[in-house]
C-alpha cells in the first residue's frame, strides 16, 4: 500500500516521502519537495538510505541514516535530515498534513 507523508520545514521548504511498507521495512522510498541539494546524485542516495530500513525505525535514527548516506560534500538548502525523517515517519504513521502539529 502506498504511503505518503510531508512536512513544511520551519524557515524551509516543503519534503515529500512517498513510500511502500514490505515485510515491515520501507520500500520504494521517493523523497522530493521544493528543496534544493547539491550534489543532485544526493537525492538518490537519501532514498536508497532509508530502503530497507524497518518502519518502526525512530525519527532520530532516520535522520542518522539520512545523513550517513549523504554523499561527502553535499549541501542542503532548505531541508535537513531532520526534516526528512519527520516526512517518512509521517508516511509511515498514515498521519495528514498539518504544518502546525509539533515534530
Amino acid at each position: 500500500m502506498h504511503r505518503h507523508g510531508d512536512y513544511k520545514m520551519p524557515g524551509g521548504k516543503l519534503v515529500v516521502a512517498d513510500l511502500e511498507l514490505d515485510a515491515g521495512r520501507l520500500a520504494r522510498v521517493a523523497v522530493s519537495g521544493d528543496f534544493f541539494l547539491d550534489p543532485d546524485e544526493a537525492l538518490d542516495a537519501i532514498d536508497a538510505a532509508l530502503t530497507g530500513l524497518p518502519a518502526a525505525t525512530d525519527a532520530a535514527a532516520l535522520a542518522h541514516a539520512v545523513q550517513a548516506g549523504l554523499p561527502d560534500g553535499t549541501t542542503m538548502f532548505g531541508v535537513s535530515p531532520e526534516a526528512i525523517a519527520i516526512a517518512v515517519r509521517r508516511a509511515v504513521d498514515g498521519m495528514p498534513a498539518d504544518e502546525s502539529r509539533p515534530a
